[in-house]
């Protein structure tokens, strides 16, 4: 019989219950949609490769944020530099943040052209930048206007017109225009749980209300995370529970994972789990199909999907 060998004591019981049951059949999804470098876009118009002639919108909730030629919101990141200007942007971070290409862009009214450059990526190609902050789009924005990536992961915000943060940026992210209303919740939340979505059905949850998450390049046995380096500062490992404190899931499928950092990480049915820093809300469920690696769970730990 396989055993684990570092188990915290909240979990002690059914690390040894559960040995002999992790590694079974893997309910895993083939690739087929998306790519590395882009995931595909759930709805709205398609964006452009290029920039195109960038613009300046007065948004309500932030004031005058910068979009790229198509109407979308261009973003910066707080782990990218200024001066000298370097992106920190890249692999998996890059899928959700797609940097923008520097193609001769124009800067429309609002705009000053000379704070308008470029930045040489680590693969050799030319990123936008707006007073040396490198700017991305937002694979979760749908459409022209759309503000869901001010707040993300509290790194990432709208640029205004000088490069700054739109609506100064450091509070906590307000609502955001083109995303729908978030759900009522409950005052206190088990650390674990259950919520019916409308779309995926009875789905796992933390003790926020955020959604918790699969990744399919994992394995289940043995337990291993494929998501390490850029993944990481996008998709959150799901912290350990108290297993009193969980509602509508078997105990029995809650096991320990030790991550190579040496950090523990709380996996379902031997599935690590993690949440999006996409998901702006509660009951958010953004992240589910990115690169069509990514889903929300059901309490048994198979994938939503």
């Amino acid at each position: 019989m396989r055993k684990f060998t570092v188990v915290p004591a909240v979990l002690t019981v059914a690390a040894v219950m559960m040995t002999a049951a992790c590694g079974g059949a893997q309910n895993t999804v083939a690739s087929t949609a998306g790519s590395p470098e882009r995931p595909a876009a759930t709805s709205g118009g398609a964006r452009p490769a290029e920039s195109g002639r960038l613009s300046v919108w007065k948004s309500t909730a932030l004031g005058p944020v910068v979009t790229d030629g198509a109407g979308f919101t261009l973003y910066r990141f707080d782990q990218d530099s200024a001066n000298p200007p370097v992106s920190n942007c890249s692999e998996e971070c890059a899928a959700t943040w797609p940097p923008v290409p520097a193609d001769d862009p124009k800067a429309g009214r609002g705009l000053d052209q000379a704070l308008i450059g470029t930045v040489k990526r680590a693969d050799g190609t030319r990123q936008l930048t707006l007073a040396g902050w490198p700017l991305y789009r937002y694979a979760q924005d749908t459409a022209p206007r759309q503000t869901r990536g001010h707040g993300v992961g509290g790194t990432w915000f709208a640029a205004a017109s000088d490069g700054t943060k739109a609506g100064a940026g450091s509070g906590a992210a307000p609502v955001a225009e083109g995303t729908p209303s978030a759900p009522a919740r409950r005052e206190s939340l088990p650390a674990l749980s259950t919520v019916e979505d409308a779309k995926l059905g009875r789905i796992v949850r933390d003790g926020k209300g955020r959604t918790l998450y699969r990744f399919t390049k994992d394995t289940d046995w043995p337990m291993k995370s494929a998501c390490v380096g850029d993944c990481l500062k996008v998709w959150k490992p799901a912290k350990l529970v108290d297993k009193k404190d969980i509602e509508g899931i078997d105990s029995k499928l809650l096991l320990p994972y030790t991550r190579p950092d040496g950090t523990k990480q709380l996996t379902l049915d031997c599935w690590p789990l993690y949440w999006y820093t996409g998901d702006e809300r509660p009951g958010d469920t953004s992240g589910h199909g990115v690169n069509d690696t990514w889903f929300a769970v059901r309490a048994d730990g198979k994938l939503a999907k």
